[in-house]
């Protein structure tokens, strides 16, 4: 009988390491595609509102912002933190939404890839049971 539970745990063990390589393969597959729609936003870039006062006016722009120097300035050879997106709804404005919503749900499936991996790696070193040291 003992047999017989060591066997349905190897089996059990199996049947969860699958199910976790196809979750990875679909997490990959969902990766894949997110890429085809776009460029990614440079890791850690967000879309910035900000308010330009002229002549007793005010206008609203919008700029993609990053925490280091990244954008290529267009009058020198240095780096920005900001790149210019212009008003609301223009093309530039989406497409810098767009990349930033694709690199925050890519570095998410990233992170639950590395997740599951981890799962693999206890599960195919046997990792998941530890005994603990008895507390004197």
């Amino acid at each position: 009988m003992p047999r017989q539970r060591a066997n349905d745990t190897e089996q059990d063990k199996l049947a969860r390491f699958e199910r976790i390589k196809k979750t990875i393969t679909a997490l990959e597959k969902q990766q894949a595609l997110l890429l085809k729609q776009g460029d990614l936003a440079a890791s850690g870039a967000w879309v910035a509102r900000y308010q330009v006062r002229q002549n007793l006016k005010k206008y609203w722009y919008y700029k993609l912002q990053v925490p280091i120097p990244y954008f290529q300035c267009a009058t020198s050879n240095k780096l920005s933190k900001y790149k210019h997106l212009g008003k609301a709804g223009t093309q530039e404005h989406i497409d810098a939404v767009m990349s930033v919503f694709r690199r925050s749900v890519s570095d998410e499936i990233q992170r639950i890839i590395h997740a599951l991996d981890d799962c693999l790696l206890d599960i195919s070193s046997g990792s998941e049971q530890e005994s603990e040291e008895p507390l004197d």
